[in-house]
């Protein structure tokens, strides 16, 4: 599988009204039709927020080491891909696919152990045809100049 690290991102707005920045993975349908990526992982922090919904600094800093070792990790084993990033309304979700909950249980520990430990709620379900991904995609994608 080629890796890329093409991502867009968007404004939206939450149940609530207040922005969730969204940011999706583009270039990865290598993965959604290789029918191997049939697992969603959602890894949701529930942080405390800013006015606006938004994360204080010292977490906002720690999410990015979070997703930067998440994405470090699965680029070296590709047991999954970070699809979507959502920020805001209280909260920061992680979204990937895999294609083994064991094996990704495993490199999601193993990427995060040197991390102070976060509050994380994580869920897994079956999204053979990435119905989250797609949904996200049309609601939200924003193409480069590159096109």
């Amino acid at each position: 599988m080629k890796y890329t690290d093409k991502w867009w991102s968007y404004p939206a707005e939450s149940e609530s009204g207040r922005t969730i920045i969204v940011t999706g993975r583009d270039c990865i349908d290598e993965y959604r039709e290789s029918g191997r990526y049939n697992y969603r992982i959602d890894v949701v922090w529930a942080y405390n927020q800013l006015p606006d919904g938004m994360p204080e600094d010292g977490d906002a800093r720690l999410m990015e080491e979070v997703t930067d070792a998440l994405l470090d990790a699965f680029k070296k084993d590709r047991v999954a891909v970070v699809t979507g990033i959502y920020t805001g309304d209280g909260k920061r979700d992680w979204v990937m696919y895999t294609k083994n909950l064991a094996i990704f249980s495993k490199v999601f520990n193993k990427a995060l152990e040197d991390l102070p430990t976060v509050p994380f709620v994580i869920d897994a379900e079956e999204d053979a045809g990435w119905e989250e991904y797609l949904h996200m995609r049309s609601e939200t994608y924003v193409p480069d100049e590159e096109g």
